[in-house]
């Protein structure tokens, strides 16, 4: 079998996220604002796996510090524009992937030209000033452009995303198996009924299918307790016990496969909460002309629950490996496939329905995506971001933030010192750096210098601290300032290659819409080794 050169080279990845995820990659229009080593290894690992395009926004010249953080860049290339530099070198990674560069400042563009930001798929800003940053994420938002906030300093990696939703049907659970055991549709049924236990050799009775197993001795406590399911604990133990008596002999393995499985008559079939909750979203229920597919399909899928599902989700059609010989585990398989088209095929005339009365023709939608929803109907997800200007301004979290900051482990301090430095760059134009003054001068005038350049951040730790209406600031928090003054701004090689690794894997689960991203801020700690999660 000849398998062509792009599955090839891209095979693995094509088993994470599919052809679909890879297309997805491939028409993705990525910026980058600031080529620093970070952001040069964001970019490494997109282009990589082959992202279509990608852009690098920066007008600064490659210096010595850039030469030796960044291992894209070498001495030779100091004094050359730091965009043209950083693309010529990424794009040798990946011949499939574009690679174009502006050599403008950044600020700048946000500033007199925003719109330029709005060609992308998505924008990843490192090292942004606070300022520009609330601009520009602004834009993005009003623009559904979702905005990537990087930053290191020192030993402190810290990233953020911003978009106003974000659906995911293919969120990967591990398992999405449906088997219906407590409430089996009729063709199930049938079939059920087909094997005569009695009546088997001990080859074929070896080989039952576990679902037939659990359905036939099902079929017999339901007619001894008033058609109800084992609910209680003794029930429960009283019911592998009754499918323990049909076992001919100890290495059956079917058996023991049935006796693993019999939770699932156990667990009720039902819509979940989290799924219900989306059917009760208001984007479910007003779909307009530009509600996007996935809220179409939802609806659809809604609308079949309340009819022909009869209070279920389409079968997802899906039946695990379990020992039984091929042409009785064929047939099982086609039944619950049957079941799944038939459902899948209501869920369609709905979508017809939907897009009906919004005026598009029912070709807006492909039969792939339904076919895909409804597989993965039971695990959807829908994450709305807050936007930067309600974390800065308007709203912001105040209550948990000091909470958490209470915690002398807890890594929310790097966000108070983050968003102090950034106060601290629009006053003076600079970054903290108390790092320079341990190598000139004498002991005693280097710790003056320390000193000062530590009490001037704090000053700005209170300023943000009173923004957030923290009163009780913590004893723990004066040795983060100090070292972060001694970080002086600066990036070290393992931290940009590591918020490489993590931002880019959410960034394609963003481009993908597979699997779950974060929610929203997520803050690495190198010296602890510990990264945590924050809704801020």
């Amino acid at each position: 079998m000849n398998i062509d050169k792009k599955t090839q080279k891209y095979d693995r990845q094509l088993r994470l996220w599919q052809v679909s995820g890879q297309e997805a990659l491939e028409n993705s229009r990525v910026c980058l604002i600031n080529g620093t080593a970070t952001g040069c290894e964001i970019l490494k690992d997109l282009v990589l796996p082959g992202i279509g395009s990608f852009t690098v926004v920066d007008g600064k010249e490659v210096d010595g510090a850039d030469a030796g953080i960044s291992f894209f860049l070498d001495g030779d290339r100091i004094g050359t524009n730091r965009a043209l530099a950083v693309t010529e070198l990424l794009q040798e990674l990946n011949e499939d992937v574009r690679g174009d560069y502006l050599a403008e400042d950044p600020i700048s563009l946000i500033e007199n030209r925003i719109d330029y930001f709005l060609q992308f798929t998505i924008v990843i800003a490192v090292g942004v000033p606070e300022k520009p940053l609330l601009k520009l994420s602004e834009a993005l938002w009003d623009s559904k452009i979702p905005l990537f906030i990087v930053r290191t300093t020192g030993f402190v990696g810290y990233f953020r995303v911003t978009l106003p939703e974000h659906t995911v049907v293919e969120t990967h659970p591990e398992s999405i198996v449906d088997l219906r055991l407590d409430i089996p549709f009729p063709a199930l049924e049938q079939y059920v009924k087909t094997f005569d236990f009695d009546s088997m050799d001990n080859m074929d009775h070896g080989h039952i299918p576990y679902v037939v197993i659990l359905l036939k001795y099902l079929d017999q406590w339901k007619k001894d307790h008033d058609g109800k399911l084992p609910s209680t604990s003794a029930e429960k133990k009283q019911f592998k016990q009754l499918i323990e008596s049909g076992r001919r002999n100890t290495d059956e393995e079917n058996f023991n496969e049935a006796l693993a499985n019999a939770w699932r008559v156990f667990t009720p079939t039902k819509v979940t909460s989290q799924v219900q909750e989306i059917f009760n979203d208001s984007a479910c229920e007003s779909i307009t002309a530009n509600s996007s597919n996935f809220w179409i399909i939802t609806r659809a899928i809604r609308d079949f629950v309340t009819n022909e599902g009869q209070g279920l989700l389409p079968l997802a059609g899906t039946v695990p490996d379990m020992k039984a010989d091929t042409s009785t585990y064929v047939t099982l398989q086609t039944i619950y496939r049957q079941k799944a088209k038939t459902d899948i095929a209501t869920v369609r005339s709905h979508v017809d329905k939907i897009l009906s009365s919004i005026g598009r023709t029912s070709d807006f939608i492909h039969d792939d995506e339904i076919v895909s929803f409804c597989k993965h109907a039971a695990f959807i997800q829908v994450i709305r971001y807050r936007s930067l200007k309600e974390e800065y301004i308007s709203d912001p979290k105040k209550s948990d933030i000091d909470r958490w900051l209470q915690d002398p482990q807890d890594n929310i301090v790097h966000y108070i010192l983050i968003r102090a430095i950034d106060k601290f760059y629009e006053t003076h134009n600079r970054y903290p750096d108390a790092a320079t003054f341990f190598f000139e001068g004498d002991t005693e005038e280097v710790n003056e210098e320390a000193k000062s350049e530590f009490e001037l951040l704090k000053t700005y730790v209170n300023i943000l601290l009173s923004d957030l209406q923290i009163t009780n600031p913590p004893d723990h928090l004066d040795d983060y300032i100090h070292e972060i003054c001694r970080a002086g701004g600066s990036e070290l090689p393992n931290m940009a290659s590591l918020l490489g690794g993590l931002v880019s894997q959410e960034v394609i689960k963003i481009v993908t819409r597979q699997y779950i991203p974060i929610n929203n801020t997520s803050i690495f700690d190198g010296i602890k080794s510990t990264s945590s999660t924050y809704i801020l």
